[in-house]
């Protein structure tokens, strides 16, 4: 049924953003085209909190040491908030370079196991009448 997740990240500076994702946390991508650079991701989760509204959607990407990535941000001159113990995990604010806000954690919590994508059905073949053959119309 899902077979990804596409998140979309907006930017002042989408090409200083992008190349952030690019050459500082080094995320394989691809060029579809026109400076469209869509980039990979690592195994996904996703979780419905409890709000008074509807329509809110929270964005963090999870990291295995929060010192460490910290200390790797402060390298490439990316400006991390405090770490904040949350109970939950250890979590900063980054400022990418086109001046948005982006979550980073180091979760305590368990994690699921990737989802398994099911190979899709190849698509069922089209029945031509049979006084038309492949290729004429």
């Amino acid at each position: 049924m899902i077979s990804g997740i596409h998140l979309i990240v907006y930017s002042k500076n989408a090409e200083a953003d992008k190349a952030f994702f690019r050459d500082v946390l080094q995320l394989s991508h691809v060029d579809v085209g026109r400076g469209w650079i869509i980039f990979g991701l690592p195994p996904a989760e996703i979780a419905a909190h409890p709000a008074e509204d509807n329509g809110r959607q929270e964005i963090y990407l999870m990291c295995d040491n929060i010192k460490v990535f910290v200390k790797q941000m402060a390298r490439h001159k990316i400006v991390c908030s405090e770490i904040q113990d949350q109970g939950w995990g250890q979590l900063v604010q980054l400022t990418l370079p086109g001046g948005g806000q982006l979550g980073v954690y180091q979760p305590r919590h368990a994690r699921p196991k990737p989802m398994k994508i099911k190979a899709q059905k190849k698509s069922a073949k089209i029945k031509r009448p049979s006084n038309q053959k492949k290729g004429k119309k």
